[in-house]
């Protein structure tokens, strides 16, 4: 992977907010085109923030933020949009449009291509409409195609929101702790979706995760975070469980699997 480029850069990158807490202190990282990142750490380590400086949901303090060689902090106006749309993001309440179709659902993820006008008439393209179909089938829920979002289960929720991500045609994907409130083995499925997304179409990935276990089988990376510092950071091939206490400290419980806080 050392040979691939660099995509993404946080240098001596802060985030506080506006009543003085420290989201982000001091993050120096780079982050190569096609690498599957699980950010790991407690409730409230920052990891959540630090995606969401990457698509500009948040701006940060101070430092320097860049993707694809170029400064993203001050980008307003089309820049951002254009930004925006190729990052992609999960969330962990699926964020989706409960009583509209998947179809419809999973078509908003090409909004950023169209005239606002024409998006919110529903007048996709027929290439676009095809692409929905290719990516609901990629995550095995096209015979959802027609259904209502709020009769799916959770897991098919996430899909339809993996789907939607992937019609933004993303060369980064963020992940915001996208199998939380999901079952073992639909946790599995999503896991696998997001998988696919990064090795068959070469999409770079980050993923925040509670789960120890799950961040060493799917990650080819591991960074952890601790009240806002970057605490860890090891290729997947380094990474022991017994490494995880220093980034959860006494409420490390790699044996176990899940780390709450």
């Amino acid at each position: 992977m050392s040979d691939k480029p660099v995509l993404i850069e946080f240098d001596d990158v802060q985030k506080v907010y506006p009543n003085g807490t420290v989201g982000l202190k001091d993050i120096n990282l780079r982050i190569r085109e096609g690498e599957f990142v699980a950010v790991v750490g407690l409730s409230g380590a920052g990891k959540s923030t630090l995606l969401r400086t990457i698509n500009r949901m948040h701006d940060i303090t101070a430092g320097d933020l860049k993707i694809d060689g170029n400064s993203i902090v001050n980008y307003k106006g089309r820049e951002l949009r254009n930004l925006r749309r190729s990052v992609g993001m999960i969330f962990q309440d699926f964020n989706l449009v409960n009583r509209s179709s998947v179809k419809r659902n999973v078509l908003s993820g090409r909004v950023g291509y169209y005239p606002t006008w024409k998006s919110s008439l529903g007048l996709f393209s027929a290439e676009d409409k095809q692409r929905a179909v290719e990516a609901l089938k990629r995550v095995n829920v096209l015979e959802k195609f027609y259904t209502r979002v709020d009769e799916l289960s959770g897991g098919q929720q996430q899909r339809v929101a993996i789907a939607r991500a992937l019609m933004q045609e993303p060369k980064i994907m963020l992940a915001d702790e996208p199998i939380a409130s999901l079952d073992p083995l639909t946790t599995a499925a999503v896991m696998d979706d997001l998988l696919s997304l990064n090795k068959d179409l070469g999409i770079t990935v980050l993923v925040n995760l509670h789960s120890v276990p799950l961040a060493m089988k799917y990650a080819d990376r591991i960074i952890g975070l601790r009240a806002g510092e970057l605490v860890y950071d090891k290729p997947i091939a380094e990474v022991s469980e017994d490494d995880f206490a220093g980034i959860y400290g006494e409420q490390a419980e790699a044996k176990g699997g899940v780390v709450n806080g």
